[in-house]
């Protein structure tokens, strides 16, 4: 491959593995600050347990997903220091703020909730999480605002050849941004669903003892799932109008692109069926009763992570041979690397996101086969996380 196929893949590779971590953090974020709010309302000694217990998988995915967004990053600079030349002054404003503001910010107030188990006042330390969670969405409100100036630009004038920001009120109001964001947030809210109803069909599987706990834990991913999915497809659906406006011809330049959002498509229906199928059963705990809808539980974990890989390939290659639509084109931004450095550089981030990402999956396991820890022997989500 030359440089510039090197760096795309380098770019997609990564960008991939990143986007995985991202949906989880917000699905199960979001998860945890319910089960939480439910225990500081009603004292109920199961839900802080599935606090602690989710919000453990929780810590590890977003502490690992950092690593892995540390390193995406660096290749704006490495690898495509056109795109920081020519519209690093409008593509960068939302990039900063998100850092800035959204990350630190929810760096902080997590740390805060890790080590405030206990020593906090309860409103407090649920404010917290709260507040992590309002945190985690901002990240991804300005990631989109930045990546929806890449499909559709506007809000900058050009001045020398570079573009300058002039209205931050039309990144914000961006049709490519507004209806894709709602479709982010609904894919993580079902990635979340899916994955704490898979983890806890797979503990009725092995008969488990804390029944009480995985019924509760159950009931709340397939609810969240029914909710999130309709919010998911006609999110999806909704960004389909404003493609044919602004990208026209955005489905037929690349035939390619109709195998993934085809999978995306199918398996956002298939969820929808299985949730809204699933719903009546839990009503008298049928489904725990059950074997084969468990095991189609347990299996389902990587289905809306593929969705989503299908959905960000078909967003993002599709917009070729353009990386600021109708602006720059992809090989104008390339940086003046050498095939040879780009394959080492791909190769040792790669290596580099692979050991992220099965370190991600061993640590999340090893907790999710656990269980959650004795009821009379509770430990601080930080102490656990610390220890793995």
């Amino acid at each position: 491959m030359d440089p510039l196929g090197l760096a795309r893949t380098q770019f997609a590779t990564t960008t991939s593995f990143h986007f995985l971590f991202v949906l989880l953090t917000l699905g199960l974020v979001t998860l945890v600050a319910v089960m939480q709010t439910r225990f500081t309302l009603t004292r109920t000694p199961v839900l802080e347990r599935m606090t602690r217990f989710w919000g453990r998988i929780y810590v590890v995915n977003y502490a690992l997903g950092i690593a892995t967004g540390i390193v995406m990053e660096f290749q704006f600079g490495l690898n495509w220091s056109g795109l920081s030349t020519y519209a690093g002054d409008v593509f960068g404003a939302p990039l900063a703020i998100e850092t800035l503001v959204a990350f630190f910010l929810e760096s902080t107030f997590l740390g805060l909730w890790i080590f405030g188990w206990g020593r906090l006042n309860r409103w407090a330390h649920l404010a917290l999480i709260w507040l992590v969670t309002i945190t985690a969405y901002a990240s991804a409100f300005w990631i989109m605002v930045a990546n929806g100036f890449l499909q559709h630009p506007v809000g900058y004038e050009e001045h020398d050849g570079v573009l300058r920001l002039v209205d931050l009120g039309a990144l914000l109001t961006n049709p490519t941004f507004t209806a894709a964001f709602l479709h982010v947030v609904g894919a993580a809210l079902t990635v979340g669903g899916v994955f704490v109803v898979g983890v806890s069909a797979f503990h009725f599987l092995r008969r488990t003892p804390e029944v009480d706990f995985f019924r509760r834990s159950l009931r709340l991913g397939v609810v969240t799932t029914a909710i999130a999915t309709p919010f998911l497809i006609g999110a999806g659906i909704a960004q389909f109008p404003v493609i044919n406006h602004l990208q026209p011809g955005k489905m037929k330049s690349m035939p390619g692109l109709g195998m993934p959002l085809s999978f995306m498509m199918l398996i956002g229906v298939v969820l929808l069926l299985a949730s809204w199928t699933t719903l009546p059963l839990l009503a008298r705990d049928a489904i725990v009763r059950l074997r084969f809808p468990l095991y189609l539980m347990v299996f389902s974990i990587p289905l809306p992570f593929i969705a989503a890989i299908g959905g960000w390939v078909v967003r993002e290659v599709g917009r070729q041979p353009w990386l600021v639509y109708g602006l720059l084109r992809t090989e104008d931004a390339m940086s003046p690397v050498s095939a040879t450095s780009m394959l080492i550089s791909f190769l040792a981030f790669t290596g580099v996101f692979a050991a992220l990402a099965v370190a991600d999956w061993v640590l999340i396991s090893r907790i999710a086969r656990r269980g959650p820890e004795p009821e009379t022997a509770p430990q601080p989500v930080s102490a656990l996380a610390l220890a793995l």
